[in-house]
C-alpha cells in the first residue's frame, strides 16, 4: 500500500489538464506548418501568375488557400488548448477533412463538366474521397460520445 492520497477520478482529469501529450503536440506543430506553408505556396502561385486566370482557376486557388488556412488554424488552436479535449480536435479535423473533399469534388466535377470530358471519373474519385470523409466524421463523433460518457460514469456527473 502507499502512503499518497487516492485522488478521484475527476482530480485525475483536472490534473492532466495542464500538459499536452508529446503526439498531440507534435500533430498540432505539424498541422500548424503545413497549414501555414501550403497557405503561402498557394498564394505565392496565385499571386505570381503573369497572366489574368479564369474564374474557376481564381475560385480553386482561393479554396486551397482557404483549406491550408483552416488547417493551420486548427494547428494553432490544437496548441492553445490546456485541458482534455475528448476527441474535439478530432471531430473538427474530420469536419475540415470532409469540407475540403466536398469542395474539392464539386470543383473538379464543374471544370470537368466545363471541359466536356464527362463527370464520372471525377464524381468516383471524389465520391470516394467524401465517403472516407464522412467515415472519419462518423467515427470521431463516436468516439467523442464514448469518451464523454466515459467521463460522465468517472465523474458521476450528468453535464458534458
Amino acid at each position: 500500500m502507499t502512503d499518497e492520497p487516492r485522488l478521484s477520478a475527476q482530480d485525475m482529469i483536472e490534473h492532466l489538464g495542464p500538459v499536452l501529450s508529446r503526439r498531440v503536440r507534435i500533430r498540432a506543430v505539424t498541422t500548424l506548418l503545413t497549414g501555414g506553408a501550403g497557405a503561402v505556396f498557394v498564394g505565392t502561385l496565385w499571386w505570381s501568375e503573369p497572366g489574368p486566370l479564369p474564374g474557376r482557376t481564381h475560385l480553386a486557388f482561393a479554396l486551397c488557400t482557404v483549406f491550408c488556412l483552416a488547417w493551420a488554424g486548427y494547428g494553432g488552436w490544437l496548441l492553445t488548448r490546456r485541458v482534455p479535449l475528448f476527441a474535439t480536435d478530432r471531430v473538427i479535423a474530420a469536419w475540415i477533412g470532409l469540407a475540403a473533399s466536398l469542395a474539392t469534388t464539386a470543383l473538379v466535377t464543374v471544370v470537368a463538366v466545363q471541359r466536356g470530358t464527362g463527370a464520372g471519373l471525377a464524381l468516383a474519385v471524389g465520391g470516394l474521397f467524401v465517403a472516407v470523409a464522412l467515415a472519419l466524421v462518423l467515427r470521431a463523433h463516436a468516439r467523442r460520445a464514448a469518451l464523454l460518457r466515459r467521463m460522465r460514469e468517472l465523474t458521476g456527473r450528468e453535464e458534458q
